[in-house]
């Protein structure tokens, strides 16, 4: 058996800005850069290209996605950081795992927390069964009154095959 790693990193400082996220009860995907430095895939499970469609970062939604490369029991993990912009303070902030996200939308390890002062930096990490047919995404929301600014988001799976 071999391991499999799709690692990705969105970085606000060297990607192009924060990624605003309006408020409201809508999840949103954290889409990811492409060959950026700090990302690894080692089976192109995150690749600008497929079934011949470029998919750009961050303009299409489908730049957040993992497409795994095997039937497996894979193991995700994300991490977020979000940074409090202007429009008020957020009571609690959202994220979870979502299979075909683009699609019909099932979710796993959605987590609601409370904000703490400061920056709100968050880590989890799940266990789920993944598939070729299954893109995999991670999603954030929150219900803060105007817009928050994601500034670091990583976004990874692994798994043996």
């Amino acid at each position: 058996m071999a391991q499999h790693i799709c690692s990705l990193k969105f970085d606000a400082d060297r990607d192009g800005g924060p990624l605003a996220v309006a408020p409201g009860e809508e999840y949103h995907l954290v889409p990811f850069p492409y060959g950026s430095a700090e990302n690894y895939d080692d089976e192109n499970m995150h690749a600008e290209t497929r079934d011949g469609t470029r998919h750009p970062f961050p303009s299409d939604p489908a730049s957040a996605l993992i497409q795994p490369g095997h039937d497996a029991w894979g193991r995700l993990y994300g991490m977020i950081q979000w940074e409090v912009a202007s429009g008020g303070e957020a009571t609690e902030l959202r994220d979870q795992f979502a299979r075909d996200p683009l699609g019909k939308t099932d979710t796993t390890c959605t987590e609601h927390r409370r904000a703490s002062p400061g920056m709100q930096c968050f880590a989890k990490s799940w266990a789920i069964f993944v598939s070729p047919d299954v893109p995999l995404g991670l999603r954030v929301a929150h219900n803060a009154s105007g817009s928050l600014h994601v500034v670091l988001a990583e976004f990874k799976l692994e798994y043996d095959a």
